[in-house]
């Protein structure tokens, strides 16, 4: 950005410093010397009237470029309604006000927008600040129009106080839902009101330059705009940052040759793809000056070729491999500098090959590959779609075509597909932005929310994993299992009690990544709810919104809860309620016998040669039961102990020469086994699981509940069990409990070899 962007008028010598920088770079559109040709031919002398035909010639001229066959009738028609409505309007700097909405317009003809958005740019004003009403606009322009004068139509001070800025984005916000262009008019009405802007007093200024930073460039950057962005950045940055800036203009005035670094290299560039027979554009794309402020915070003192990038234009997406192949090839590559946004484009249709090659001097030069329509794209974003509902435009339609009406008279939308629309203009971040804002009502939470929101500039896709509704979920970087819960199930995800990411199981506080799997664990039972923990790992509004509403309306689960779990009453008939006592403080023990009680009333035998064995019993590392395949070691005291085949202590017993015992089951059908049950932290889940044992007919001997971690609960039960063959009915109830994910056998990890003696 030059000075004359922030200063409307600035010197000659500075426009004419800033035309010597950008002397080489075809690339970027110049929107404030078209829009200043506009003010200037629009307004320049005493008698302003009598020139603004000329205004409307450059944007007649604009639109042609683009569309060379558009009907301009249109165009005029709603130029002499704007004109005649405003007559008699001026702005703060004393200009009249039909110069704003030219303005506009000429700068949304220059991005390639079709008539439709051009007329209603015209007209955006008209029905806010004149006597012109909206079923006038709609009786001469057609629905389409109306609706997007609609859309970017404040809503009056006068019934919202201080919510009307917000309420005036919401409205926004939701036309923009079933017409972009209703953003695309808006972004280049406070483009030029920023341009503008130095009438303002200084704390106006700042207060226009904040919103415009928190909300209108990360809208732009998301609609893909960047003509746009870029130059609402620079002006932003010189009224919230006039030191920074100053020191950034006098770096890029300080460095005038810069351009000629960057000439030399594209110069060599341009000559390997020559001798390769690819045919391609070579530019030098000079940084505006956030930009150049955002490389040397980056880099430090910057060379000559910092101050800009290279532009390769090409044909065919085909030709973006062959240059890099070539680039890679003839110079030599700073391969961390390399990105590939054509084979996986930026969340907003952003498509190129970044790389960065060193010249046989020794500098480094960036360097952008794309296609001339991934470039058209990149700069105007939606803008350069058209209209995103298809169709011819309005003036080339048969007169028996009339566009099927939406909401409000705005065109329908496609069908919805996987949740969110077809139409590449209505990208996901937006489909959820409407969903979350119907969840806030209150103003200042749906502005806190936007911001917070339209801050997260890089977003994620990640992959359901529920085997009867595959698809994906968009999320914005850094989202959480949590996100993920809230994006899919919405309220109901106040029951998940976890999720298995890529197949493992992990808490909700997971951070995700670009292309992980998740599935998500729900409870069944309808009285589970989050824990003010959720909002720690909650970025997105939705989950936020839904968490904090969740709490609001249950206080009881807001407060500190007791770390200790309290049994649930049983009242649910056919249930069996065991009748002892039980301890469930995490770590203690329900039962006064040890834990390591081994009697079992499993009957074993054991196979020895000479003198019978004191004892035969169940080994505790595995706790063995009938109809388990077993084998039997000596211990001292002449005992037999049992395990499982399979145990590691009976591989470990084997290891060191103990000799294994044969041993068989008995008659009895009873036995005793440890089950460890792995489940996610919920209220009342102890009591369902020591319900499910109870109904089982097992008798818990011992208990111990470790203390959570990371929202997961292990619970080890020892139990005794009339009979052992019903152990796998067991081991399934208890997997039934809503947030149980595990129940398993006890395996006790192997002590260690014991280490032979020194003689």
């Amino acid at each position: 950005m030059s000075a004359e962007a922030a200063n409307p008028v600035s010197t000659a010598e500075d426009a004419a410093t800033d035309v010597t920088v950008r002397k080489r770079g075809r690339a970027r559109i110049d929107l404030r010397r078209l829009g200043r040709a506009a003010l200037l031919g629009a307004t320049a002398g005493p008698a302003p009237r009598d020139r603004l035909p000329d205004a409307i010639g450059h944007v007649a001229e604009a639109h042609r470029a683009h569309h060379p066959e558009a009907d301009l009738t249109v165009l005029r028609r709603a130029y002499v309604l704007a004109e005649s409505s405003h007559r008699g309007q001026f702005r703060k700097s004393g200009e009249p006000y039909i110069t704003h909405p030219l303005a506009v317009t000429l700068i949304l003809a220059e991005l390639g927008a079709e008539t439709t958005t051009l007329t209603a740019s015209l007209l955006h004003d008209t029905v806010e600040d004149t006597e012109v009403t909206l079923d006038q606009v709609r009786r001469e322009f057609g629905d389409e129009v109306a609706y997007l004068v609609d859309g970017v139509t404040k809503v009056e001070k006068i019934d919202y106080g201080a919510a009307a800025e917000p309420e005036t984005f919401r409205k926004m916000l939701v036309a923009t839902g079933n017409d972009v262009r209703v953003m695309s008019i808006k972004l280049a009405d406070r483009l030029h009101n920023m341009r503008t802007l130095g009438v303002m007093r200084p704390e106006k200024q700042a207060r226009i330059a904040r919103v415009t930073r928190d909300v209108l460039i990360p809208l732009a950057e998301r609609l893909g705009v960047q003509a746009l962005k870029t130059e609402l950045e620079d002006l932003v940055f010189a009224i919230l940052h006039p030191e920074e800036y100053e020191t950034t203009r006098a770096l890029v005035a300080g460095a005038p040759h810069a351009p000629d670094a960057l000439g030399a290299v594209a110069e060599q560039v341009d000559a390997v793809l020559r001798e390769a027979g690819i045919g391609a554009e070579v530019h030098v794309r000079p940084r505006h000056f956030v930009s150049v402020h955002r490389v040397r915070l980056k880099r430090g003192d910057l060379r000559g070729c910092d101050f800009g990038r290279l532009l390769v234009l090409v044909a065919e997406d085909a030709d973006c491999y062959a240059v890099l192949g070539e680039l890679h090839t003839c110079f030599t590559p700073v391969i961390s500098e390399f990105k590939d946004f054509i084979a996986a484009p930026k969340f907003n249709l952003y498509q190129s090959l970044h790389t960065a090659v060193a010249a046989p001097d020794g500098a480094v030069a960036e360097v952008l590959i794309r296609t001339h329509r991934m470039h058209r794209v990149a700069e105007a974003g939606v803008v350069a779609l058209g209209n995103p509902h298809g169709g011819p435009e309005p003036a080339e339609q048969p007169e028996d075509a009339a566009p099927p009406a939406g909401p409000r008279g705005a065109p329908a939308s496609p069908a919805p597909e996987d949740g969110e629309r077809v139409d590449p203009t209505r990208p996901g971040w937006l489909s959820r932005l409407l969903d979350w804002q119907q969840s806030a009502p209150d103003p200042d939470t749906f502005w806190t929310s936007l911001r917070a929101d339209l801050a997260e500039d890089d977003e994620i896709t990640v992959f359901r994993a529920d085997g009867d509704a595959p698809g994906t979920i968009s999320l914005p970087a850094g989202a959480s299992c949590v996100d993920a819960a809230y994006a899919q199930h919405g309220e109901a995800a106040h029951t998940c009690l976890g999720a298995r990411v890529n197949g493992r199981l992990a808490p909700l506080s997971t951070v995700l990544g670009d292309g992980d799997t998740v599935q998500l664990l729900l409870a069944q039972d309808p009285v589970s709810g989050p824990s003010p923990e959720w909002l720690d790992h909650a970025r997105t509004p939705a989950a936020r919104i839904a968490i904090t509403g969740w709490l609001r309306d249950h206080p009881e689960s807001a407060a500190p809860a007791d770390p200790r779990p309290r049994p649930r009453p049983d009242d649910r008939p056919g249930t069996r309620p065991d009748p002892r006592p039980v301890d469930d403080r995490p770590g203690t023990r329900s039962d006064p016998r040890p834990a390591d009680d081994r009697h079992s009333g499993a009957e074993l035998h054991a196979d020895v040669d000479g003198e019978r064995p004191a004892a035969v019993r169940p080994a505790g590392c595995c706790t063995p039961v009938p109809p388990d395949e077993i084998t039997g070691f000596r211990v001292s005291g002449g005992s037999v102990t049992v395990h499982r085949s399979g145990c590691a202590s009976a591989d470990a017993m084997r290891r060191i020469g103990r000799t294994p015992v044969a041993v068989r089951w008995g008659d009895t059908a009873q036995g005793r086994v440890t089950l460890v049950a792995e489940s996610f932290g919920r209220p009342g889940l102890l009591a369902d699981l020591t319900e499910a044992i109870a109904t089982a007919g097992a008798a818990v001997v011992s208990a111990t509940v470790e203390p959570p971690s990371e929202q997961r609960v292990r619970h080890t039960y020892t139990l005794h069990l009339p009979d052992a063959a019903e152990l796998p009915a067991l081991m399934r109830a208890m997997r039934d409990v809503p947030g149980v994910y595990d129940v398993s056998r006890a395996r006790h990890r192997a002590s260690p070899r014991p280490r032979p003696r020194r003689t």
